[in-house]
């Protein structure tokens, strides 16, 4: 585990270990557990390479299993497991890590599209609002980011991986100031892969 980082806008990107028959389980029905590997740890290094030793933020890799061997991670980035709980409850604990001054967002490591100018409108719109998502075309989300502590209540009855995560989530923050970055998609299914392999 490795430490070391200052107050300062914090990106945490959140990442399953590439390990075959664990990793993007409803795409690798489609295009099978190898391929789906594969794209797993193309899109976590390239995701990684483009927003690390960035000036606007610190960069810390969010990784489960906690205790995954080293060897499956980027080098040369901070990092610390998740923790235990589903995912409203591991974004939760370091959301709440969140300052006025050191405002933290949650990114996805399938996002293939996601880039550094991205993540810097996403910690602009911080600066004026509470609450910050980049909304998924499927009707989930890319990113969230808070200013400060969000409420208790924030993923409350979310139904994840579903088109109604963002819708449940914003539910959730009303009496928040929220804004919304850029639209972006992730790859979930063999139409998202599809479409990914076309651009690349």
């Amino acid at each position: 585990m490795q430490r070391g980082l200052t107050a300062h806008p914090l990106l945490v990107l959140f990442a399953k270990a590439p390990v075959r028959g664990t990793v993007k389980t409803r795409l690798a029905r489609a295009i099978g557990d190898a391929a789906a590997l594969e794209f797993h740890r193309h899109t976590l290094e390239q995701t990684a390479s483009r927003l690390r030793d960035q000036p606007g933020w610190n960069l810390l890799l969010a990784v489960t299993p906690d205790d995954a061997p080293e060897r499956l991670w980027p080098g040369g980035i901070a990092r610390e497991g998740q923790g235990d709980g589903d995912l409203g409850q591991r974004m939760g604990r370091l959301l709440a890590r969140a300052r006025p001054n050191a405002p933290v967002a949650i990114v996805g490591s399938d996002i293939p599209a996601l880039d550094r100018p991205h993540v810097a409108r996403a910690f602009d719109l911080l600066r004026t609002h509470d609450l910050v998502l980049g909304p998924a075309g499927d009707g989930g989300y890319w990113l969230i980011g808070a200013a400060a502590p969000p409420p208790a209540c924030l993923f409350d009855a979310v139904r994840w991986s579903s088109a109604h995560t963002l819708a449940d989530t914003l539910a959730n923050a009303s009496g928040l100031r929220v804004g919304l970055a850029d639209l972006l998609d992730d790859v979930d299914d063999a139409t998202g892969y599809a479409r990914w392999r076309g651009r690349a």
